[in-house]
């Protein structure tokens, strides 16, 4: 058993940890999604831990803050023009624009005005960005996200406005079995006929998979804890 003590794997190892796993919960599944995307949790690191995971082949990298990706990431993609970036964390709506500009997917839509900036915005751009509208499952006080009872009404929002949703995404209370959270947003996906599931982190993706997650979100696993300096 491992403890806070252990040395973090070196990068390359730390991923191929975690796909092995990752391939592990699908074969254990009963029935897993047809596909299920690893997406390196990057915020508050810099590019000398990312690099390391580039290098190692992994393409697909989650932030949480739109400032602090577009300070680290533009030099990046010139080295490696296909990497994907999602964002991860809240999205507030004067925002939207660099956002749209500088992700390929939106995992945080979760309120109308965000839904209308995106809507004018993906109009003016071009640019379509994959978008997820992000359900508060616990219904937390504390945490965005649609209420799951109101998320019916907020995706027909959506689809009048003719934004590009693709799925769901949850981050389950931290105290709570994270099982039943997962269910849920995969039956509300489901009846919205909605196939991508944006759930599953470090401790829990393993769990997620088994509920059917298309894109778990892993960071301390792969990076180790983060320095906040």
């Amino acid at each position: 058993m491992s403890s806070a003590s252990d040395p973090v794997p070196a990068p390359a190892e730390a991923l191929q940890r975690i796909l092995a796993r990752i391939e592990a919960a699908r074969k254990a599944a009963i029935a897993p999604a047809t596909s299920t995307t690893l997406i390196a949790v990057s915020k508050s690191h810099g590019q000398e831990r990312i690099r390391p995971l580039l290098e190692a082949g992994q393409r697909i990298f989650g932030e949480n803050r739109v400032q602090e990706a577009k300070a680290k990431w533009p030099d990046l993609r010139r080295e490696y023009p296909d990497i994907e970036l999602h964002l991860i964390g809240p999205l507030q709506s004067n925002k939207v624009r660099e956002a749209v500009e500088l992700f390929d997917a939106i995992h945080s839509l979760d309120r109308p005005k965000l839904a209308k900036a995106l809507a004018a915005e993906l109009q003016r751009s071009g640019r379509r960005p994959a978008l997820f509208v992000q359900v508060n499952t616990g219904e937390e006080p504390q945490k965005a996200g649609i209420a799951p009872a109101d998320a019916p009404g907020f995706l027909a929002l959506c689809r009048e406005l003719k934004l590009p949703i693709q799925g769901l995404m949850c981050i389950p209370p931290v105290d709570e079995n994270p099982a039943p959270h997962f269910a849920l947003l995969a039956k509300l996906a489901r009846e919205a006929g909605l196939s991508q599931l944006s759930m599953g982190m470090s401790a829990d993706f393993e769990t997620a998979i088994r509920f059917g997650a298309t894109h778990v979100r892993v960071g301390s696993a792969l990076f180790g804890e983060r320095d906040y300096g």
